[in-house]
């Protein structure tokens, strides 16, 4: 069987986000999350700035977002930050800003573990 090109990791805000929609919204969602993992398409997986990607679905009229970063630390990870429905053109910045903030975060509580 064919490995994905990376592996996804989903952080507790994101899981709480899916678990929220309704069943057959999630799953369109998690199709789209492992399909991504195999090719690569901008409508799936789409790069926002120099370190932040947006996974998108579109399903039943509604645009749904998981904002991510990619962490090659220990092998090839896409981290998902946190996930919202999209209702503008363009990703609202202060979406793009907590997914960078949780970056921060993230990589800081990564480095901390390695000095333990």
């Amino acid at each position: 069987m064919e490995q994905p090109n990376f592996e996804i990791q989903l952080l507790p805000e994101v899981i709480d986000f899916l678990n929220d929609l309704d069943e057959k919204t999630r799953r369109k969602i998690y199709y789209n999350l492992k399909k991504s993992q195999f090719i690569y398409d901008q409508e799936l997986l789409k790069k926002l700035n120099e370190f932040i990607w947006e996974f998108r679905t579109m399903y039943n009229g509604k645009y749904y977002r998981l904002l991510s970063f990619w962490d090659k630390s220990e092998g090839t990870y896409v981290v998902a930050t946190h996930g919202f429905i999209k209702t503008t053109a363009k990703t609202p910045l202060k979406e793009i800003a907590k997914a960078e903030e949780i970056r921060t975060q993230y990589l800081k509580n990564k480095d901390r573990a390695k000095m333990k």
